[in-house]
């Protein structure tokens, strides 16, 4: 087995990062990865916001529990979306794990392949993380409040612009403990010859 498909069946999302900083070459390489990842029509509009400050990831926490808060809890919705609120009405929801470095996704409002192209790049960024022994999740809360107006006024400031949308974000840092090594199967692939 060739080591990228070894790193890809071997990665698996972190939920528990300890103190032990992420060095700049690793966010560096890290990001990397992601900048060099393909788009549709070499179009290269996706932006990353690197949030190392912990007073900013705080407040962007606090801001993003108080939108899950407001929200109705519905049978019909999605089932992270669920939990989500749940965990906000029990107070000290840490929608990044309290990552020490969260890194938000955004692409241009209206552009057909936004959620695609930073899709690609997150995967290159978690796959890079994974052969650098760094941990990371895939976080969607972002995506799912992208037209709160309390996270996106807190946003503005960083980077991100009104004419951009919110794909996504990465939870990185260190793993507290051993990486989970629940197996995983793979998807199903048909062939037809």
């Amino acid at each position: 087995m060739n080591e990228m498909l070894q790193t890809i069946m071997e990665r698996r999302s972190i939920r528990k990062f300890n103190e032990k900083p992420v060095t700049e070459e690793q966010l560096s390489d890290i990001l990397e990865a992601g900048r060099y990842a393909p788009t549709g029509g070499n179009c290269q509009t996706v932006h990353f916001v690197v949030l190392i400050n912990a007073g900013i990831r705080e407040e962007l926490r606090n801001l993003v529990q108080d939108a899950f808060l407001q929200m109705e809890l519905t049978d019909d919705q999605y089932a992270s979306i669920q939990n989500s609120i749940r965990l906000s009405r029990r107070g000290n929801y840490a929608f990044d794990y309290h990552a020490p470095i969260l890194i938000v996704v955004a692409n241009r409002k209206g552009y057909p392949n936004a959620v695609a192209d930073s899709a690609c790049a997150l995967q290159n960024m978690m796959l890079e993380a994974e052969s650098l022994g760094v941990g990371s999740c895939w976080i969607n809360q972002l995506h799912w409040l992208d037209e709160n107006a309390s996270i996106r006024d807190f946003l503005k400031p960083l980077g991100i612009s009104e004419e951009e949308t919110i794909c996504g974000a990465l939870a990185l840092g260190n793993y507290d403990g051993k990486q989970p090594v629940k197996p995983r199967t793979g998807m199903q692939v048909d062939y037809i010859r």
